[in-house]
């Protein structure tokens, strides 16, 4: 195997045989992940965790050990949640001689994984995934787990550093800029309404998913129903309407997330439709004004997309890889774009989810 970097990691862990092949697997952006095979043909992935991205690696551990045996207990069908395999010291995690984090998980066999819906019925399954995985966690203690980024779903955190990155304009780009910088600043009051209410105590703080696309759910091959919910390095305390909001921003989007011709970007309301159904049918334990605000949480999660990536535009694009020189820009016009289609089609939102709510 020469020396690759999972060279030392991979024999720290208790495996069924002897490794024979280690490949690149996977279309992830973050963590280097591995697909290991061994002389009796078991199937494991190894994965190093990015510590560019996660501060703290024994804090994102502690989640994911926690959630995986939660869900474990809930679940018939071995595959319905994640097995971490232990080191050779008994330990589910190590640290490699640069420090950087390992663990290893059981391939989840009769599986696949879709980068995007091809049906809408796929796109229903990964709300029954996602509603499922909110429904297994509902009686977890969210406060006891780290947030592996401080922050990351706090709206009004992010204006804050939208406007920093407005004043000092250090690459001169905000006279490029005024539609959309007026776009977003006339939605500021809204952007923190669900923080607001998070913090009041009006909605209950929940465990969350905090990337609810459907190539984070694995689908059983033969019925493509869902297995499990796989990439569990964001979970953290938040809210119901975060995961609900970032399917519908993602999956019932009609363009690319970067797409140059804004015509071809709004909120197909067929999709909004098919995954509040499945959602609220698989998490029935909501309170009502968390259905309430499950339109909110689409509008605002876009929205906060938006000026995520027009904050790095102005920073000089220092977070979101980029492969043209507007790109930053491109993609916060189309998640303004989608948030002004939600906007006008708010009302069959908002009756959308009362229906089915009346439903279930």
């Amino acid at each position: 195997m020469g020396n690759e970097i999972y060279k030392n990691a991979i024999h720290c862990f208790v495996m069924d045989g002897e490794p024979v092949s280690v490949e690149l697997y996977g279309c992830g952006h973050i963590n280097h992940t591995f697909l290991v095979t061994t002389d009796t043909g078991r199937r494991y992935i190894l994965q190093m965790l990015n510590g560019g991205v996660f501060a703290d690696p024994d804090g994102l551990m502690e989640n994911v050990v926690a959630i995986t045996r939660h869900i474990a207990k809930k679940c018939a069908d071995p595959r319905g949640s994640l097995h971490l395999n232990p080191t050779r010291d008994g330990r589910l995690y190590t640290r490699g001689k640069k420090g950087n984090m390992w663990r290893l998980y059981d391939f989840v066999e009769g599986s696949i994984c879709l980068q995007a819906p091809e049906t809408m019925e796929d796109f229903y399954q990964s709300a029954i995934a996602f509603g499922t995985f909110q429904q297994q966690l509902a009686d977890f203690p969210a406060g006891t787990l780290h947030e592996t980024i401080p922050n990351f779903h706090n709206t009004p955190d992010r204006y804050r550093k939208f406007r920093a990155a407005l004043a000092a304009d250090k690459l001169g780009r905000a006279k490029e800029v005024g539609p959309e910088v007026d776009f977003v600043l006339a939605r500021e009051e809204e952007a923190g309404a669900l923080q607001r209410m998070r913090d009041s105590g009006q909605l209950p703080t929940r465990v969350t998913h905090n990337d609810t696309k459907l190539n984070n759910v694995m689908l059983d091959e033969k019925t493509r129903k869902p297995l499990c919910v796989i990439d569990l390095d964001t979970v953290m305390p938040g809210l119901a309407a975060y995961d609900f909001g970032d399917s519908i921003r993602f999956g019932a989007a009609t363009a690319a997330e970067d797409e140059k011709d804004l015509s071809r970007m709004e909120m197909s309301l067929e999709a909004f439709e098919t995954y509040t159904r499945g959602f609220l049918e698989a998490c029935p334990g909501l309170t009502d004004l968390e259905r309430q605000t499950l339109p909110l949480g689409a509008k605002l999660m876009t929205l906060e997309c938006g000026v995520r990536f027009l904050t790095d535009y102005l920073e000089g694009d220092v977070y979101f890889s980029i492969h043209r020189p507007e790109h930053n820009l491109d993609r916060a016009r189309t998640q303004f774009k989608l948030v002004a289609d939600m906007e006008s089609k708010w009302d069959q939102m908002a009756a959308i989810v009362a229906r089915l709510s009346a439903d279930n």
